[in-house]
């Protein structure tokens, strides 16, 4: 059911669009401006246009639709499933591929192929996202656990909370990083002047992000690290905040500099105790070739 937001004016200045988007933190400015389009958003009870510059005193009616429906149907995609029994699933998954659908996504995604592969899945996070306890952006590879039911699902949720679960990232970023190892403490939250990326900032979420350094090269280092936290975009955002942007990152990065689809950011190790049995478990998944092809070329400059 749609429902309607009602803001009042103070002493914010600036366009509408970016009134809205502001005051709504999880809507982007383009979300905002075809609800504009719509009739959707009123100013003192006229529709207005997304650039009216607010004043002290309007009063702004946002209806907002709820989100379309989407149904995850079982899609016949190759997966790789690196381990399986009869609580959890572990997934090497390959760069491209969406976790779970979304408006833009609503077929081809890891979920789409976990309920055609796989019998069970737990139903905590709903059906368009059965079984995911967490996630990697489209373009980053490697490994992620899949509960089968919901204990499992509760149990693996727990332990990423608690920091028992570990996980290990190989990434390429530009530049030389001169110290052997390193930590990143700094808060993370959704980057005001573009909705679709997040940044370092005061008030964000605490982010712990730890680095070693396995290889230098003439303009490029390869990194190994490790999440004490789990935020949307962390690595991305803690390299780009240290001067060392992620080699290939659409978002974040310089612009595109090697070949590729993406950000060369690989989920190499994950571990975690068992959600039944207790024993903790532990998994590897070595480079993709694209990953290891890029590295050759860059050895041999």
């Amino acid at each position: 059911m749609d429902h309607t937001k009602i803001f009042h004016v103070s002493n914010e200045k600036g366009r509408l669009d970016k009134f809205i988007s502001d005051k709504l933190n999880e809507n982007s400015r383009n979300q905002v401006q075809l609800w504009i389009k719509e009739g959707m958003v009123t100013v003192n009870e006229e529709e207005s246009k997304a650039n009216y510059k607010v004043q002290t005193g309007d009063v702004i009616h946002v209806t907002i639709k709820e989100p379309e429906e989407i149904d995850a149907l079982p899609e016949d995609i190759a997966i790789e499933i690196v381990y399986e029994d009869a609580d959890v699933v572990v997934i090497n998954k390959p760069q491209g591929m969406v976790v779970h659908p979304s408006i833009g996504h609503a077929g081809g995604t890891l979920v789409n192929a976990l309920l055609f592969h796989v019998k069970d899945l737990s139903g905590i996070n709903g059906k368009i996202r059965p079984g995911i306890v967490h996630r990697i952006d489209k373009d980053t590879s490697g490994l992620l656990m899949v509960a089968k039911n919901d204990l499992a699902h509760e149990k693996l949720a727990e332990q990423l909370q608690e920091k028992t679960a570990t996980r290990e990232y190989i990434a390429l970023v530009h530049g030389i990083i001169e110290n052997d190892k390193g930590t990143i403490d700094a808060p993370i939250g959704r980057d005001p002047k573009n909705r679709k990326k997040f940044k370092v900032v005061q008030g964000g979420k605490e982010s712990v992000t730890h680095f070693e350094v396995i290889e230098r090269f003439s303009e490029y280092t390869l990194l190994r690290l490790n999440l004490e936290t789990g935020r949307t975009h962390q690595i991305r955002v803690h390299l780009e905040y240290i001067g060392f942007r992620m080699a290939g990152d659409p978002l974040y990065g310089p612009r595109k500099t090697l070949d590729g689809e993406g950000q060369y950011l690989h989920a190499a190790s994950l571990s975690f105790v068992h959600p039944r049995t207790g024993e903790r478990l532990t998994f590897n998944a070595p480079l993709p070739d694209y990953f290891n092809e890029t590295l050759d070329w860059v050895r041999q400059r």
